[in-house]
């Protein structure tokens, strides 16, 4: 079969490789689909713990089951599933145990014709989506729903502003949040996907890179309930100022790295909460494919590719115009 490999630092391959051996808990899943994740580059640039070179990447994925060991799990043969990358969690809700690790690193992902997995990884594709847009949900929009819920307790009619919009876990943060009666914002540094926000019905949109609408977009709109962030820095400071008394940043990442400083006084005063988010639970897995068929959400896709361009395709995944998730048909 063909996958995409880690073969050395900074070096990834599609290779042929057998087909995986069933075992007992295992299923053999027959890959429809994959997407890719930035989560999948800082692995091929090797910013990510626990590095094993000739593992197969790759965390999303969705296609049918093909083969299980055990007689009890025969029912799932023939199921369109998605796949929950989540590997021991653990038995708290509230955080992940240190045993916590990710599909696709270090153990044998989705990028690849056939993945074995546990079949309690297994969950029926939600009905309304095809293949190539529930293999888009699972990093993406696990991490989102987590952080806008359970660490964010949004609820209808809040505001709430999304930064960098067009990211993967961004775009879902969007989706979720307007489906769940929410007064949207974004910020981005491209008018474009700022367009493309407010067509899709955000209420208000930022060019951080134009400082003159700074103040006008936060003077006007009374201020946010909720920021949800990937990039911290400095920029943290400009959302402690705009978010309301009793309001909430939730940060699921720091590309921009740490703040020069942190406004204290403001967050004290005003009774503010940073709040740090990552992934999600099994159950909030589950909670999260409902609430897409329950919505009838689909995932923004910015294109989708043959799984023989994927090594090439890491290249766009930092590509400033892209919006929504890069999709591999297998």
């Amino acid at each position: 079969m063909k996958a995409l490999v880690l073969s050395g630092p900074g070096h990834i391959e599609l290779k042929d490789l057998s087909k995986p051996v069933l075992a007992p808990g295992k299923a053999l899943v027959k890959m429809k689909a994959a997407a890719l994740n930035r989560r999948d580059d800082w692995i091929r640039e090797g910013k990510y713990p626990n590095i094993r070179f000739g593992v197969i990447m790759g965390s999303d994925g969705a296609g049918v089951v093909e083969e299980v060991f055990d007689e009890e799990h025969k029912p799932w043969v023939g199921q369109e599933v998605v796949i929950n990358p989540n590997i021991d969690w653990g038995p708290d809700a509230e955080v992940q145990s240190p045993k916590y690790t990710i599909l696709g690193m270090p153990v044998n992902g989705t990028f690849a014709e056939y993945a074995l997995v546990n079949v309690d990884r297994l969950q029926h594709k939600p009905f309304h989506l095809d293949f190539l847009q529930a293999s888009a949900m699972p990093l993406g929009g696990l991490t989102a729903f987590r952080a806008l819920f359970r660490r964010g307790r949004l609820s209808a009619g809040q505001n709430v502003l999304i930064s960098g919009f067009g990211g993967g876990v961004a775009q879902f943060a969007f989706l979720f949040a307007k489906a769940a009666g929410a007064n949207v914002y974004v910020t981005s540094g491209s008018d474009e996907k700022i367009a493309r926000a407010l067509k899709m019905g955000a209420k208000g949109a930022y060019n951080y890179k134009k400082e003159a609408n700074y103040s006008e977009l936060w003077k006007t709109k009374g201020g946010f309930d909720l920021v949800i962030d990937s990039a911290g820095g400095d920029q943290i400071n400009s959302f402690i100022k705009v978010l309301k008394p009793n309001g909430k940043i939730v940060f699921y990442g720091a590309t921009n790295g740490l703040p020069a400083k942190l406004d204290l006084y403001r967050m004290f005063w005003n009774q503010l909460s940073l709040l740090g988010s990552t992934m999600g639970n099994d159950h909030e897995f589950n909670e999260m494919l409902a609430f897409v068929s329950t919505h009838q959400i689909r995932p923004i896709v910015d294109s989708i590719r043959p799984f023989s361009k994927i090594a090439e395709s890491f290249a766009d995944i930092t590509r400033p115009n892209k919006v929504g998730k890069i999709v591999f048909q297998i």
